[in-house]
């Protein structure tokens, strides 16, 4: 009796890992256009209006009091975050709109690691982008605007690093949503209405049944937070966020929403 003939390869056969999703993930989100675009404009937004508002503040010759120029990076940092939230959507809602999630989940059937690659690349390339480019603005803006204070090192920390985590957690909240969704259009629509709708709510209730409503919006819409990540003391309300506190925030909001997404993910079909 013959022994019946077994192939074997003789290339080295192994078994995936994150390592292999991290390359995949890398591979796409690098040659896209939709991510030099989106991070494009992202950073001549945060450079063009973060260095002309540092020069009309200098060019006005305002005092400044106690505040440093640092929190001038706020007005570069708001428009950049709706081509953060864009880039985060696209992310994965594109692969729902081509077809191509059906390639990726046949290569890769763990589903809970491909959205875990594809949220430690994004999170990585983002906050890698904005912190340098911040980190740019804010020199610039403290040598420009020469009637301010020199900024303390913890102000420094929040303004660079402070404010690529930021970023960042806030495009990680829409890939999450971008999960959810699985349509690019609905899902950036619905994390720019998050990013704009309580602060423009908020400015038309002029109930006073409504006031505390419209004090919480006040304090804990996204702007807000983004204000507050530059100020030592709550800059809305005694009890309101300040410092490091709006990162906190995010990072729970996107825990929460990222836990739904990896939930939903599992349990339905492509």
């Amino acid at each position: 009796m013959t022994t019946p003939y077994a192939y074997v390869s003789p290339i080295p056969v192994r078994k995936a890992h994150l390592g292999d999703a991290l390359a995949s993930e890398w591979t796409k989100i690098r040659s896209v256009r939709s991510t030099m675009w989106t991070l494009g404009v992202m950073v001549l937004l945060m450079l063009s209006i973060g260095l002309g508002v540092a020069a009309i503040a200098s060019a006005s010759k305002a005092p400044m009091g106690e505040e440093s120029a640092l929190g001038f990076g706020f007005f570069g940092m708001l428009p950049a975050s709706i081509c953060v939230i864009t880039l985060g959507v696209l992310t994965i809602a594109s692969e729902y709109g081509t077809g191509m999630i059906r390639t990726t989940l046949t290569a890769c059937p763990s589903r809970a690691r491909v959205l875990t690659a594809k949220a430690i690349v994004f999170f990585l390339l983002v906050f890698t982008v904005t912190t340098v480019i911040a980190t740019l603005v804010a020199v610039a803006q403290v040598a420009i605007v020469d009637t301010a204070v020199a900024p303390t090192g913890a102000e420094w920390l929040r303004a660079t690093v402070g404010a690529g985590a930021y970023l960042a957690m806030l495009g990680l909240l829409s890939l999450a949503m971008g999960t959810l969704i699985r349509h690019s259009a609905g899902a950036i629509t619905v994390m720019i209405g998050l990013l704009l709708l309580p602060l423009v709510a908020a400015l038309f209730m002029f109930s006073e049944a409504l006031k505390s409503v419209q004090e919480f919006l006040f304090t804990y819409a996204i702007p807000s937070q983004m204000i507050a990540l530059y100020s030592e003391t709550a800059p809305f309300g005694e009890n309101g966020p300040a410092g490091w506190e709006p990162l906190l925030i995010m990072a729970g909001v996107t825990a929460v929403v990222f836990g739904g997404a990896f939930a939903l993910l599992n349990s339905r079909d492509v």
